[in-house]
């Protein structure tokens, strides 16, 4: 477990931009140090819990150390599916929701880094559901797969302008979807 955090893994950590966890820690709010002789910060990480705490930041992200994915599909078989698989994997920590509405509430509460996310959802498409992520600032860097069945060649070009990073089409190598998982995560 790491004890020592740059600005860019602390504002990972916390879900904000680096420069907020910047503006912090240059004002008092983040304690921390710098490198001797550089213009580096570091932040140990009891100051980092502490900083989370004070400003009721969810501590999951530095607890686990794990990614977190949000599976949204209203199939159950193929939540089951996903779920099964990415949770043997070890790598991630896994949510569910069946509706945009769902969706929407769990993005709020549990932060994920990446959103699988069926196009089409009984209360709700795949655009609208990109475009209310990525145009709040709060969410702008959750990445998203669209996964789908039905849909046309410009349907996923007009979803990868709304903001998804990759689309995997209906039904699909469970192979090639861990693959782009890891592709977009930048996992090794």
């Amino acid at each position: 477990m790491k004890d020592l955090f740059t600005t860019g893994e602390a504002a990972d950590i916390c879900r904000v931009s680096q420069q907020t966890i910047i503006r912090c820690f240059d004002t008092g709010r983040l304690e921390g140090f710098r490198v001797p002789g550089s213009k580096f910060r570091r932040i140990p990480r009891a100051s980092l819990l502490k900083f989370m705490k004070d400003n009721h930041i969810p501590l999951d992200n530095l607890e686990s150390g794990k990614k977190k994915i949000l599976i949204v599909d209203d199939d159950v078989e193929i939540v089951e599916l996903i779920s099964e698989v990415l949770s043997r994997d070890g790598r991630f920590d896994l949510k569910t929701a069946s509706s945009g509405y769902e969706a929407g509430m769990a993005t709020q509460q549990f932060r994920p880094d990446l959103i699988l996310l069926d196009y089409m959802l009984p209360d709700v498409n795949g655009n609208v559901v990109c475009q209310t992520i990525k145009n709040d600032t709060e969410f702008e860097d959750i990445k998203i797969i669209i996964v789908s069945g039905v849909i046309r060649q410009d349907e996923i070009d007009q979803l990868l302008k709304s903001g998804a990073e990759d689309f995997v089409r209906k039904p699909f190598n469970i192979d090639e979807l861990t693959q782009k998982i890891s592709s977009v995560l930048q996992l090794v």
